[in-house]
């Protein structure tokens, strides 16, 4: 290997070669077939960095070749050395899968001249939600939530009937267009699974939006995964902070049962045997919190949380349930996502400013680009925005 081939940056200072099974002679690759099929990262300009998902870095780029923004997600290779990683595998395989306007496009994978340097390009999404919701000067109104809720069960419809299981479905990975539209993102940690589901690692989905067959050691999962994360979504949506916050699955365990009760037999024939019962006593406590929790929700919109917060994942609600909820049809009806409001870039602006400049410092270098008109004026009419 030369010099030049050890930097993933460097120039190629030799041509690489192939031995033919036929002859054994060395054959020459071509320049044009360094890369396969695949482009070259280097066609693609930085911007800045937007976030990191479960495997990858995640940047804004343009592509040299249309001038379009993109985001730019590198794979992780930290402690691979047999190619690529199957999570890597896994997410690629899946996103050619999907094609649908509530989950991200996969457009291309690109490689850099080290083979640590994997890159998914995908269609570019101006916010996610958790950055929003950290950065907003006002919340979500019921009628945009519901405008938000909504796309997230689309999405999930159009995947599970594909037999794909998200398994890490949170804000952060919830990404809004400035055209309103919502897709899902970061496919990490998704998986294809038959029927019957067979085993799989119950260490999946951040913890506080994990369902109880998970932190009880479940050796199967179904898509009633990711609809308790929905239902932690959409109460997060309407209470304006975390539902369920906890910081060990003890504690995140006693969380659920203060806010649903104490499982049993009774609503959930499953739960004696799951694995980790044998290992804990939770505690007593018979009561079911969510009217309480949510004293200006309607009943429709209790029933659907009680719906997608059933502890029997047999029971808990599909998308397609959902979707048919009366809640969705209810005033305040769902806005159009066309009318959703648009928001400054907090990604592009945080991460453009110099980190140990104080917040509204002066400093050298690039000035960071200024939020456009029209997401000044999108914050603008959200604050008079009367549900």
């Amino acid at each position: 290997m030369s010099k030049g081939d050890t930097d993933p940056v460097a120039p190629v200072t030799r041509k690489g070669f192939l031995i033919s099974i036929k002859t054994g002679e060395p054959t020459e690759i071509r320049e044009r077939d360094v890369h396969g099929r695949c482009r070259a990262v280097t066609e693609f300009e930085k911007l800045n960095r937007i976030g990191e998902g479960t495997y990858g870095i995640v940047y804004r780029a343009r592509d040299t070749r249309t001038n379009e923004i993109v985001a730019l997600k590198k794979v992780r290779m930290d402690q691979e050395k047999d190619g690529l990683p199957v999570s890597g595998l896994r997410e690629i395989t899946i996103l050619k899968k999907c094609k649908h306007e509530n989950i991200v496009n996969l457009r291309d994978v690109v490689v850099g001249k080290s083979l640590e340097s994997i890159f998914l390009v995908m269609e570019y999404c101006e916010q996610d939600l958790a950055s929003l919701l950290d950065n907003m000067a006002q919340p979500f109104s019921e009628s945009e939530v519901k405008c938000i809720v909504l796309q997230v069960l689309q999405g999930l419809k159009y995947m599970h009937s594909r037999y794909i299981i998200h398994r890490d479905l949170k804000v952060s990975n919830l990404l809004m267009t400035d055209k309103g539209c919502v897709k899902i993102a970061d496919f990490g940690l998704a998986r294809l699974f038959g029927l019957p589901s067979g085993p799989m690692t119950p260490q999946v989905v951040t913890l506080w939006y994990r369902s109880p067959e998970l932190l009880l050691g479940s050796p199967t999962q179904t898509t009633a995964v990711d609809m308790w994360a929905v239902g932690c979504i959409l109460g997060e949506l309407l209470s304006h902070k975390p539902l369920l916050p906890g910081n060990t699955e003890i504690a995140q365990l006693e969380l659920i049962i203060d806010l649903l009760g104490t499982p049993s037999e009774a609503i959930w024939p499953d739960y004696p045997k799951m694995p980790a019962i044998q290992n804990f006593t939770l505690k007593k406590q018979p009561y079911n919190n969510l009217k309480p929790k949510f004293q200006y929700l309607s009943a429709a919109g209790l029933r659907l949380l009680n719906f997608l917060f059933m502890y029997d994942p047999k029971k808990r609600a599909t998308p397609e349930e959902c979707l048919h909820s009366t809640y969705f049809k209810e005033p305040p009806l769902p806005c159009d996502p066309k009318l959703m409001p648009t928001f400054p870039q907090h990604r592009n602006m945080q991460h453009n400013s110099t980190k140990s400049a104080p917040s509204g410092a002066h400093h050298s270098g690039p000035v960071p680009e200024l939020p456009a008109i029209s997401d000044l004026l999108g914050s603008l009419l959200k604050k008079r925005r009367v549900d």
